[in-house]
């Protein structure tokens, strides 16, 4: 051994020994008790009686809010059935134009147009796509179709309407240009790039 490491050694061995003392005989007591989970230095008894039923009674309510967050879970999935699932956006413009057609038909209604407006993000999770339609028709049938909108599975509607009687009262005819929206996926809508004024 050289001079330099035998040093070395007779300086450790009493670093070694006077941190054993110290953590060991000097310090014992000092640690806290744990009692049901972390507990602070110096608590006592009855502070960790209190902190114990204060977790009781927290883990008490868990079993509740789960059962909410189920019942949250199980409309919110029942609700987004109504989602038009496709790949993309103008797949999912086509559908509710397929959709619009449909209902339409049903009622006696020839929808004519079919332009296709941009699709907008409406909220965190969600955006919608757009289709301008027009028609002619009597006004007992346009309200027909409003009503039987409501009751496609579907989650769509009519966005904005503009309507116009003919010239003619008597056959209450009206002239509509509607654009229906039905709520997508958000991923489903193309980001917009560059500045937006």
């Amino acid at each position: 051994m050289s001079d330099r490491e035998k040093k070395l050694v007779l300086w450790l061995i009493p670093a070694v020994l006077i941190f054993v003392i110290l953590q060991f005989v000097v310090f014992k007591d000092d640690k806290p008790a744990v009692v049901g989970g972390a507990s602070t230095p110096g608590e006592n008894i009855g502070q960790a009686e209190k902190r114990l039923a204060k977790l009781r009674t927290i883990a008490a309510t868990v079993p509740a809010k789960q059962k909410i967050l189920d019942g949250v879970d199980a409309d919110l999935a029942l609700r987004e059935k109504g989602i038009i699932q496709v790949d993309s956006a103008p797949q999912a413009q086509a559908r509710l134009l397929e959709i619009a057609s449909r209902v339409a038909r049903a009622e006696g209604i020839d929808l004519r147009g079919g332009e296709f407006v941009q699709p907008k993000v409406i909220s965190a999770d969600y955006g919608e796509v757009y289709a301008a339609v027009n028609f002619t028709c009597p006004i007992e049938k346009y309200v027909n179709l409003m009503a039987a909108f409501s009751h496609e599975p579907e989650l769509i509607g009519p966005t904005e309407i503009h309507v116009n009687s003919l010239l003619n009262p008597k056959e209450k005819t009206v002239t509509v240009r509607m654009t229906l929206g039905g709520l997508v996926p958000k991923k489903l809508i193309p980001e917009k790039k560059g500045f937006s004024f």
